[in-house]
Formats: C-alpha cells, sequence, structure tokens
C-alpha cells in the first residue's frame, strides 16, 4: 500500500470528524456526539484562531484518509526547551501493519527536529493497549515508566 502523509487543511475536516467517531468506538465509547457537533470541534480545535492542535493524515493510493497524528507543542520540556506531544495516532483496522503508522512516527519526529528548540516527542498509550505498546517497541522506542497520569474533569456535577 502506498501512503501519502500530510499537515490536515480544511477540507479534511468531516473526514476527521468522521474518523475522531471511529476513535472513540475504537476505545469503547457508546455515546457518540452529533456529527454536526463534532465537526464544530475539530474544525475549532484545527483551524481555529489559535488553532489548538495540528494534524497529520496518512492517505492511501485512492486519496482516502486512514491515519491521523493529532499533536500539539508543549513547553517547558528540558530546560526551557519545547516538545512535540502526541495527543492520538490511529491507523484504521484494515491498513494496520502495513506502514502508515510507523509513516506517521516518522514525520513527527522529522517535524519535531526540523523545529528550533524542539526537544524531544512525547506520548503516551494505555497500559491495557497490547497493540499500541508493540508497535512502539517494534519501531524501537521504550516504555518511560516515570509519569502518573492525572486527569480532571471541567464539567461541574
Amino acid at each position: 500500500m502506498t501512503v501519502t502523509i500530510r499537515h490536515a487543511d480544511r477540507r479534511d475536516t468531516m473526514a476527521v470528524a468522521v474518523l475522531i467517531e471511529e476513535i472513540e468506538r475504537f476505545y469503547g465509547s457508546t455515546e457518540i456526539q452529533p456529527i454536526e457537533e463534532r465537526y464544530y470541534q475539530v474544525e475549532e480545535a484545527l483551524f481555529g484562531s489559535p488553532p489548538l492542535a495540528s494534524a497529520l493524515l496518512a492517505e492511501d493510493e485512492t486519496g482516502a484518509l486512514v491515519g491521523l497524528a493529532a499533536y500539539s507543542f508543549l513547553w517547558p520540556a528540558a530546560g526551557s526547551s519545547h516538545s512535540l506531544f502526541l495527543k492520538e495516532l490511529y491507523v484504521r483496522d484494515a491498513v494496520r501493519r502495513q506502514g502508515a503508522g510507523a509513516r506517521l512516527m516518522a514525520e513527527l519526529r522529522a517535524l519535531a527536529a526540523s523545529r528550533p528548540g524542539c526537544s524531544r516527542v512525547e506520548w503516551m498509550t494505555d497500559r491495557d493497549n497490547p497493540g499500541a505498546r508493540a508497535f512502539y517497541k517494534s519501531l524501537g522506542f521504550a516504555e518511560f515508566d516515570g509519569k502518573i497520569v492525572y486527569r480532571m474533569d471541567t464539567a461541574t456535577r
């Protein structure tokens, strides 16, 4: 399979919104927000002023979206440098293990390396996601046990 990696643009908003639903279902969500709401949130996140995130897309030879790497730059990282934080890496099931994920990771590394002051790429995966853990290990990445993740919802209860 031939895969092209490129930055998302506004024309991709609906395709990304559809893929976000697929990602939510992959992670077990049963309550899916309406497509119109998801479309608006994707548009605001990727193309708002200022954008909250960026995304690389993987397309197959027909131009179909087969993968996504959503990321942001965070500061500070080491010292006063910054890092590229990969929030979501997702490749559609039908094309997994065909190189799209590896290509997305390589592009993220190149993107970070080309940005002055960017010292590293960081990401997380669930401990109970053996497929993702095996994928990252196959690319030569070691797991880092130094952090505990906390989460606080913004909605009041």
